[in-house]
């Protein structure tokens, strides 16, 4: 395939210009390709193989007829405090792009310079926080977990300066939508309630056109952000993903895991858990993530109240979260092997959870140990405990619960059956940030080889892939404890 036949669209941009600031692409220094997705690309028919060409056009040297370049404009609540003055202050949706299957996704480059929105800010993006947002946003592609995805990584010998000088990159990211629950409470502040109807109605058409024909399609669309978030959620707590700043011009109005900063994947099991070393209250903490986004649709309901009666609204709120228990508990039965819903099971889970907790268990070890029950013996998974008497005991009750799960047929499930399908859904590999760490670091060396080994590794997370075994390690001392803060 070649540039010739992706085909763009430009809805976004046809809204009117008070949505947006037309803006075009500040070009970095010597670029160069660090890494290109070809199966994506591939869906998106972009060619297979980058050149220097089309990396000219993507980053809008050339074939600027190709694209609309725009800084959209909204706002947000940041850490529970709205701020009117937020926008793309270092991003541009370029265009729109049609996949092979008809559907169109957007297409970001980020750290395309300054805008309008840019809040003193210089517009980039570094390399450090490219490289994390991309192995990110692949990684829990490939776990199942709704996410935006990352098409290609372009690095440069531009200094941009943080903490300490950098270098600049740009990440050219693929979502659903970039519209964010701030586009709605920027209108819906500035009272601006035509174009937040407008919006509505354009979001509606573009992502959620099965409610347009239904009785209140207003509210039935806000049902289906509720759906949408609650499961991303639940995903989020089953896989032990902490997202680190959930604000509200961070959350999807898709339901797609969005903006990387200061995330992680847990390694020893905490329940308070906090990813970001600059959230000092814990506002985003793991056990916390449920309720914040509980909050932000409850800022974004508010947004919507022109729009849609507030009582119904409320009601709508009240059904989160029975759906997100309900994708949650779907998730855990999942990973523990256990379909059937019996007296006793949630007790089991939580005292599973309570065990790791005190006792400092890797989370993703102990559920894939758990996983191969069926070639280990139990001594594996209790010699992750320190107390070890509880542990056994537990295992001990979880393999008599096993032993009563049926089948359709009402047939025993065979231990080999359980573990094969606990293995599909309890990742071997997941993206740890000190290997995220050790990538980078190699990288500001001018070394890509860990960015693609990763990548490789976490595009099949379920496989044993014997050749990458020193990924599935527990993480050493310094890569348990490392500070991740919003510049991240």
């Amino acid at each position: 395939m070649s540039f010739d036949q992706v085909i763009s669209h430009r809805r976004y941009a046809s809204l009117p210009e008070s949505f947006y600031t037309r803006q075009s692409v500040k070009p970095l220094l010597n670029q160069n390709w660090i890494v290109w997705n070809r199966s994506l690309a591939r869906t998106l028919r972009f060619p297979e193989q980058p050149d220097h060409v089309l990396l000219e056009k993507l980053t809008g040297i050339t074939a600027k007829e190709n694209f609309s370049p725009l800084a959209m404009k909204y706002a947000g609540h940041q850490f529970g405090f709205y701020n009117p003055d937020l926008g793309d202050g270092r991003g541009l949706l370029l265009t729109e792009i049609e996949d092979i299957a008809g559907d169109i996704w957007d297409l970001h480059l980020k750290g395309a310079g300054t805008t309008p929105y840019s809040r003193m800010g210089d517009g980039r993006a570094v390399l450090r926080s490219t490289i994390r947002e991309y192995l990110c946003s692949e990684a829990l592609h490939f776990l199942g977990i709704p996410t935006t995805r990352s098409l290609g990584m372009i690095g440069s010998d531009t200094t941009v300066y943080r903490e300490t000088a950098e270098t600049g990159a740009f990440l050219l990211r693929i979502a659903k939508t970039h519209v964010r629950f701030g586009h709605f409470e920027h209108l819906f502040y500035t009272q601006k309630y035509d174009d937040l109807r407008l919006l509505t109605d354009k979001v509606m058409n573009w992502y959620f056109p099965q409610c347009q024909h239904q009785e209140n399609p207003y509210l039935n669309m806000f049902g289906e952000v509720i759906r949408r978030t609650a499961s991303m959620i639940a995903f989020w707590q089953a896989y032990g993903f902490c997202h680190g700043v959930m604000n509200t011009d961070n959350m999807s109005i898709v339901g797609e895991t969005f903006d990387f900063g200061p995330y992680a994947f847990m390694d020893e099991y905490h329940s308070g858990f906090i990813c970001n070393h600059s959230d000092y209250e814990g506002r985003y903490a793991f056990n916390r993530q449920p309720q914040i986004a509980l909050w932000n649709l409850t800022a974004l309901a508010h947004a919507l109240s022109p729009l849609i009666d507030s009582g119904e609204l409320e009601e709508s709120l009240a059904s989160y979260e029975h759906i997100l228990n309900e994708k949650y508990s779907q998730l855990m039965r999942r990973k523990f092997g256990l379909m059937m819903s019996m007296k006793g099971d949630s007790g089991l889970f939580q005292h599973a959870l309570e065990l790791l907790e005190s006792n400092r268990v890797d989370y993703c070890v102990f559920f894939r140990t758990l996983s191969s029950l069926d070639c280990q013996p139990i001594d594996k998974v209790i010699d992750l405990f320190v107390d070890r008497i509880s542990a056994e005991q537990w295992i001990k009750r979880y393999i008599l619960r096993c032993e009563q799960e049926v089948d359709s047929n009402g047939f025993v499930v065979s231990a080999e059956l359980r573990c094969q399908q606990m293995r599909s859904v309890n990742p071997k590999y997941i993206l740890r940030n000190y290997l995220a760490q050790q990538a980078i670091q190699a990288a500001e060396q001018g070394d890509y080889t860990e960015i693609h080994n990763l990548l490789k590794v976490l595009s099949h997370p379920y496989d044993e892939q014997p050749e990458f075994e020193d990924y599935a390690k527990l993480p050493p001392e310094w890569g348990k404890h490392l500070e991740i803060s919003c510049s991240s």
